[in-house]
């Protein structure tokens, strides 16, 4: 069950909200021996990892135009009709991200250009195993969709018959997404960094994924394939004042505990009662729940901090940086004000962090592991290049010619200068 902290010095925050301590060396010894075995023999590593790890011999590695025609028909109704809704929220939010070009006159005669342009090709991950993760096709297929990126891959594991879960398959058709091939884990990250026989070299990698898989896009990323962000385990932050109802609380971190055994919950709260009753809660919800065993030992990861008010929790937030942040308060209007440091956040006691996870309209796809102080989570930005452009009249070239002409010169670098004079002569 989670540790309970009670008023801890802010001299010690830095070293209270790390992040469990991961073994990671071994992992990151067999992800690169994948790595390099998939550059050398191609496909054929794809297969034999196939076998090894999802245990199922593929004919082919491509989903075939019939698989993507017929998911639909193997969905409720009531789930197709979830996902249509969620696509729409999702497609909502994200089209109003795409930006006109933008164009400034700086002096007469000089104009400069701002333009948005789509990232080619890029490779999108969607995991699959235990918990098939259809909702992060729409999560990333839906923005590379806005943005217009000419060739998307998607990867995901198959099944031990050789079968992609239909909601994975709906969900990509949704989004207009066919290049679909079953093969997940390391070996994914590595066919779409390098390219096989069948899968394209893509310029930019998305996705969450276990171990394997965020070490694989840490790796590729050093032989120079971008990635969307450094990411590690999910992971929420609730800060709950008295008017915080225990159930709701104990639900929320139960959600993210779920996901996997190394994700972490931190509750904060300056109301010692509260506390107590999220915990009964926890317990009392943990029972009823098919991952219960998973979450348990996430709780182990996880911790309540008490605090002496509400400031503090804000405070205490900001230094953790969370994926996401619950703000379970009276005045948490207010209280979002003041945050400056997250992947998401969640106003009022009728947010919960799982409709941001599937169907509110924002994105659930966010920076983990402390890295929302420095990163945003993925967007239509992720998937567009921002090119500039200058052109400069021969009016503009007189008034802006001694400018350029005076900094060249005075860095030593005059065949710079020397690029403007020959055009004023």
């Amino acid at each position: 069950m989670m540790k309970i902290i009670k008023y801890p010095s802010a001299n010690n925050w830095a070293e209270l909200l790390m992040r469990p301590n991961i073994a990671q060396y071994d992992v990151s010894v067999t992800v690169r021996e994948i790595l390099q075995l998939v550059r050398l023999k191609g496909d054929r590593a794809l297969y034999e990892y196939n076998i090894k790890y999802e245990k199922c011999e593929l004919a082919s590695l491509l989903v075939s135009h019939n698989e993507i025609e017929t998911a639909g028909i193997q969905l409720s109704a009531h789930l197709k009709t979830a996902i249509n809704t969620a696509y729409d929220n999702i497609y909502k939010f994200h089209t109003v991200q795409k930006k006109d070009i933008i164009t400034v006159d700086t002096m007469p005669g000089v104009t400069c250009m701002r333009k948005q342009v789509a990232i080619q090709k890029v490779g999108l991950y969607v995991p699959g195993g235990s918990a098939p993760l259809f909702s992060t096709v729409l999560m990333l297929g839906v923005p590379a969709q806005i943005a217009g990126c000419q060739e998307i891959v998607l990867c995901t594991p198959p099944d031990s018959e050789g079968n992609i879960h239909p909601a994975i398959l709906y969900c990509a058709q949704r989004c207009g997404i066919s290049n679909i091939y079953k093969v997940g884990g390391a070996q994914a990250i590595a066919a779409m960094a390098y390219g096989t026989e069948s899968i394209i070299k893509t310029d930019k990698i998305f996705g969450p994924g276990n171990m394997y898989v965020t070490l694989a896009k840490q790796q590729v990323l050093q032989d120079g394939i971008a990635i969307d962000m450094p990411a590690g385990p999910s992971e929420v932050l609730v800060i709950a004042d008295a008017t915080a109802n225990p159930a709701f609380v104990a639900a929320d971190l139960l959600s993210q505990a779920e996901h996997g055994p190394d994700s972490q919950v931190v509750l904060i709260s300056d109301n010692e009662p509260i506390i107590e009753q999220v915990i009964a809660q926890i317990k009392e919800q943990l029972s009823a729940l098919p991952r219960g065993s998973v979450a348990q030992k996430a709780l182990q990861n996880s911790m309540a901090i008490l605090v002496e008010n509400m400031d503090t929790a804000m405070q205490m937030s900001n230094v953790y940086a969370p994926e996401h942040l619950i703000l379970a308060t009276s005045n948490a209007h207010a209280m979002a004000e003041q945050v400056t440091q997250a992947g998401s956040v969640f106003i009022g006691h009728y947010s919960p962090e799982a409709v941001g996870d599937y169907a509110s309209g924002t994105n659930h796809t966010l920076p983990t592991h402390g890295y929302a102080s420095a990163y945003s989570g993925v967007s239509v930005d992720s998937f567009v290049k921002n090119i500039t452009f200058q052109h400069i009249s021969r009016e503009g070239l007189v008034n802006i010619g001694q400018v350029v002409m005076t900094m060249a010169e005075a860095e030593g670098l005059h065949a710079h200068a020397n690029a403007v004079k020959v055009r004023l002569k």
